[in-house]
């Protein structure tokens, strides 16, 4: 299935404090992402950047971003080559650097997803799948950073394993 896939979102600032933006401090970086017939996602700056910690802001919109690429690439990998996952929960970080002007730039992500498996002689191939799924990632191809990838197999029913 080839085709080009177009994604309109509507972002809009609510942060008007009466003042505009007269002054750094004299706006809120309160913002509303929409989309038809979804929920409204509340978002903001990143707490360092004068924006609300309560809210979405674009850092972790994107490291959720590669997160959940990659969780569902991995899923259909899995499917082609036999895998039963029965359970998948990652705990992804990123690293983002101020370049001292006003900028920066993110220098890695990390996903550490932590992927059940129905049965033992699945342990190779599940950790395989994850090479694949990066390959298939969509978030994971437009980015020019390294997206690493730390993950951890387990057996249904078994004791937690370690690293994979």
């Amino acid at each position: 299935m080839f085709g080009e896939h177009r994604y309109s979102v509507r972002s809009v600032w609510t942060g008007n404090r009466g003042s505009g933006t007269t002054g750094y401090r004299d706006y809120d970086r309160a913002v509303l992402i929409q989309i038809d017939g979804k929920p409204d996602l509340l978002a903001s700056a990143d707490k360092p950047f004068r924006g609300d910690a309560a809210r979405w802001n674009p850092e972790d919109l994107l490291v959720a971003a590669l997160s959940e690429c990659h969780l569902l690439s991995y899923l259909h990998a899995c499917v082609q080559a036999g895998i039963v996952v029965t359970g998948y929960e990652d705990d992804a970080s990123g690293l983002m650097v101020e370049d001292g002007r006003g900028a920066g730039a993110f220098r890695e992500v990390v996903l550490r997803p932590r992927v059940t498996v129905a049965e033992e002689s699945m342990r190779d191939a599940a950790i395989a799948a994850h090479e694949q799924a990066h390959a298939w990632c969509f978030i994971a191809n437009s980015v020019n950073f390294p997206v690493r990838h730390e993950p951890v197999i387990v057996i249904s029913g078994a004791r937690e394993g370690g690293p994979a």
